[in-house]
């Protein structure tokens, strides 16, 4: 039997952040991460944004930064070369192995090849945890969970709070070594060629290493990822025509929702967080800026609520700002991001085509989702062909 004041589950960049957050209150933490090791499996390409990063503390070091940007479609292409650095591709085990040791220096103890399995409500309103452990089975008392198991939401599921994702997107990717990349541009790829219903992408590591990877959204398409991606590689589709000496070294593969996020992230004893909770900007699937920020939320409220018996009402605070900054963001780009799942090959060409008279600036503040009112409805005036203001005022739509 063990006992502390909060069990994370999942061992990702949400739940290591919730980890330290909460550790660093004085709590007592535990965190069970079912995989072997910290970022033992890569379930994401890493792209990301500078700005978050620096604001969330990411050293220099761990990622490689992007400031051009490269849109590819069946007889189109258009680049926006940026006069910053803007984006940045992560150095994905570095970076959650980092947030690992930030949570344990803190004082949350990890525990790796930990599987939780079991779940029911205990005495004096605590939850107990059953897991299989590198110790054993054991059994864990606990006064709060945090859901941070990613896709699966295996604590939301097994409580009966939240059901399966129905909408997600699987993403299959290489890691290569390849000759003389340029280390400043990443690369959309779209067309039926690359995902019948999604994207592909080349992100940069360095001169001679990239990620590569095609992602299919569920339900609208039965295609297979990983057969999409071995046929760019093989048929040396767009862009890797450029790219010499194209060596895979590691095979990624991940799921990620693709619904907007949950109607809810808290209840009595629980916070959701990351892609558990559907916390991701759906324009380009990522959410790992989110789930550090959130998840050092969530362990913050997390820790302040335990003198309160953390009840619905005093984790309230967690769920109140989240949404504030980014639900709105979200559900304006499901709006865009729907409109996308149905192009043609045609209207693609036509659709990047209007990324060509952006400027960088314009660019990332609607791919990052940074959408307001007043910004789209200048872009509609900057840009006022058709096509354009028909995909700016889809931002605008409310569900």
């Amino acid at each position: 039997m063990l006992e502390c004041d909060i069990a994370v589950v999942g061992g990702g960049p949400a739940g290591l952040s919730s980890a330290y957050a909460a550790a660093s209150e004085g709590s007592k933490v535990i965190l069970f991460e079912k995989d072997d090791a910290i970022a033992h499996n890569i379930r994401t390409s890493g792209v990301s944004w500078i700005k978050e990063m620096e604001k969330l503390k990411i050293p220099r070091e761990m990622y490689n930064p992007i400031k051009n940007f490269t849109f590819i479609s069946p007889s189109n292409e258009v680049t926006i070369k940026g006069n910053e650095f803007s984006s940045c591709v992560l150095d994905v085990r570095r970076v959650y192995q980092h947030l690992a040791m930030l949570a344990a220096e803190a004082g949350a103890k990890i525990m790796v090849r930990s599987r939780v399995y079991s779940l029911f409500s205990g005495p004096q309103d605590k939850i107990m945890l059953r897991a299989n452990t590198p110790l054993g089975n054991l059994e864990i008392k606990t006064k709060l969970i945090v859901d941070a198991s990613g896709f699966s939401s295996v604590v939301g599921r097994k409580l009966g709070l939240v059901k399966p994702w129905r909408k997600y997107g699987i993403g299959a990717e290489y890691e290569c070594y390849c000759d003389n990349v340029d280390p400043e541009t990443w690369y959309l790829m779209v067309g039926k060629c690359y995902s019948d219903a999604g994207y592909a992408w080349v992100f940069p590591l360095s001169k001679n290493r990239i990620r590569m990877g095609v992602g299919v959204g569920r339900p609208e398409s039965n295609f297979d990822p990983v057969q999409k991606l071995s046929e760019m590689l093989e048929k040396k589709l767009k862009p890797l025509d450029r790219l010499e000496n194209i060596q895979p070294l590691e095979f990624h593969f991940g799921f990620i929702p693709n619904e907007g996020s949950r109607d809810t992230t808290i209840a009595d004893r629980l916070i959701i967080v990351g892609d558990s909770a559907g916390q991701s900007n759906p324009l380009v699937l990522e959410g790992i800026r989110y789930a550090v920020e959130f998840g050092r939320l969530a362990g913050r409220v997390g820790a302040q609520s335990l003198s309160k018996g953390s009840v619905k009402s005093s984790l309230n605070e967690y769920e109140r700002i989240w949404k504030s900054k980014v639900q709105s963001r979200i559900n304006s780009a499901m709006n865009i991001q729907s409109r996308w799942m149905s192009l043609s090959d045609d209207q693609w060409d036509q659709e990047i085509e209007m990324l060509r008279h952006m400027s960088s600036e314009e660019f990332l503040d609607f791919i990052r989702a940074e959408f307001t009112v007043t910004k789209m409805l200048r872009l509609a005036l900057n840009h006022p062909r058709l096509a354009a203001r028909q995909l700016f005022s889809s931002v605008l739509q409310r569900d």
